[in-house]
């Protein structure tokens, strides 16, 4: 895979994860118009709307790891040299890789679970497996986002910082 086809699936990711945010909001602003205006409540809204918020968790999880957006805390890495950072930022990463790759692993045995079990919504009686799977594709993605992030780090760390913007320089 070469560092554009790279590039389109990082953004490709977070495109995705962009759109889950806005089917959240999209849920939520919905719900409340219906119910305080027409006194009308769309059924398993809140159900759906929990698992659109998990699905938002694990998808935003990708988004975020690859561009090291997520809480970090540099009180050693903000002092010592540019050497020992990009160390630093190695095994960070390589953790992270380790606990999200397990993390993945369990998700996929609770989607499992939820199909093998028949779990449903409360009103509609939809099945809740496909919510835990599209959470659990988001997990991979971060996974696979992660693992991009390490090679990069490793191999070839000026292609973890982004181009400027044309016209900005």
């Amino acid at each position: 895979m070469n560092r554009a086809s790279m590039d389109r699936f990082i953004d490709t990711i977070e495109w995705i994860a962009a759109g889950f945010v806005g089917l959240v909001a999209a849920n939520i602003f919905l719900a409340v118009i219906l119910r305080n205006t027409f006194n009308y409540a769309i059924p398993d809204s809140f159900d759906i709307g929990r698992m659109l918020l998990g699905i938002l968790i694990f998808w935003g999880i990708a988004a975020t790891s690859y561009r090291g957006g997520h809480i970090t805390v540099d009180l050693i890495w903000a002092n010592v040299g540019p050497k020992y950072q990009r160390m630093i930022d190695v095994f960070a990463t390589l953790v992270l890789l380790f606990v999200v790759t397990v993390q993945t692993y369990t998700l996929f045995d609770k989607v499992r679970g939820t199909y093998n079990d028949n779990v449903l919504t409360f009103e509609m009686h939809m099945p809740n497996w496909p919510f835990f799977a599209v959470a659990w594709a988001g997990d991979v993605s971060a996974v696979l986002l992660i693992a991009i992030r390490t090679y990069r780090l490793i191999f070839n760390p000026e292609a973890m910082h982004d181009p400027k913007v044309k016209g900005t320089e």
